[in-house]
């Protein structure tokens, strides 16, 4: 059986969010509305699926990642 790394636990190009006490993402979470902060997870998602294969970064990566936060965050939700 594969386990799946918690989204908080992994970063894909780095540490250097990961590494963060607070995460950026946690701060964002924590500030915006679960409405706002979905968007922001979103919009990161389409902005990676766009760009693959056009840069020299792990686009597709950061991709699933954004989507593993999500669907943590929505777990049980209907969200697309």
């Amino acid at each position: 059986m594969i386990e799946v790394q918690n989204a908080d636990d992994m970063q894909v190009g780095g540490n250097h969010y990961k590494d963060l006490d607070p995460q950026p993402w946690a701060v964002m979470q924590a500030l915006l509305t679960p409405e706002e902060f979905r968007g922001f997870l979103k919009g990161n998602m389409i902005k990676y699926a766009m760009r693959q294969g056009k840069k020299d970064s792990p686009d597709a990566g950061k991709y699933w990642h954004y989507q593993r936060k999500l669907s943590e965050m929505t777990e049980g939700e209907t969200w697309m």
